[in-house]
């Protein structure tokens, strides 16, 4: 994806937020561009698409309305779902459309592994992160370990491949849906025990 300089308008707004972010961690998670404000984010997006020369139409800033505000990886035919609720004459093509541009410029990212897209962390700082993508909920984590991808990028090109994109991508179970597995786990194991169908029969009867 492209990047670029954002203007001192659009830096502006990432404020404090953005700063300790990069100083205190490296990995970050999609959850409406690391905390800030929908709105916030939607003007700092509308600052660099000026600079860039570009302009962020009522239809690309709704999209990527929808994406900051889900806040996880989020499927084209979902967004399609909730723009028609919005504009019932929504068609397909207007979506992509909207999607296309939002990757063009360095928006969003396109999660191959579960064909959905996801706003990109810092928005107009794309850094091209390693994104770790729990395969059940679509919640996504940018990791920003720059030496790390840079050897791993060795070792691929030294396979004799080369990368297709900027995106790589490692799929997983994140966190909460780890606790809901175990959780069903646990509780189909009990509904499974001899004495759990028994002891409400019991009881029944005396």
């Amino acid at each position: 994806m492209k990047t670029a300089k954002p203007s001192p308008d659009a830096s502006a707004l990432h404020g404090e937020a953005h700063d300790h972010a990069h100083d205190h961690g490296h990995a970050h998670s999609h959850d409406g561009a690391e905390g800030a404000s929908v709105e916030s984010a939607l003007a700092m997006a509308e600052a660099y698409c000026r600079e860039r020369g570009e302009k962020l139409t009522p239809i690309r800033r709704k999209v990527l309305e929808l994406l900051l505000a889900s806040g996880r990886a989020t499927k084209a035919y979902s967004l399609l779902d909730e723009m028609r609720q919005i504009h019932p004459g929504s068609a397909p093509p207007t979506v992509y459309r909207a999607l296309d541009f939002l990757l063009s410029a360095g928006l969003i990212h396109r999660i191959e592994s579960i064909n959905a897209f996801a706003v990109c962390h810092d928005l107009t700082q794309c850094q091209h992160g390693i994104l770790v993508v729990c395969q059940q909920c679509g919640n996504v984590t940018e990791l920003h370990e720059p030496k790390l991808r840079q050897a791993l990028v060795a070792q691929i090109e030294a396979a004799g491949y080369r990368l297709a994109g900027d995106g790589i991508e490692l799929k997983g179970l994140c966190a909460q849906c780890q606790r809901s597995q175990a959780n069903q786990a646990s509780q189909t194991d009990k509904a499974a025990q001899p004495g759990a169908a028994a002891a409400p029969e019991a009881a029944a009867q005396s």
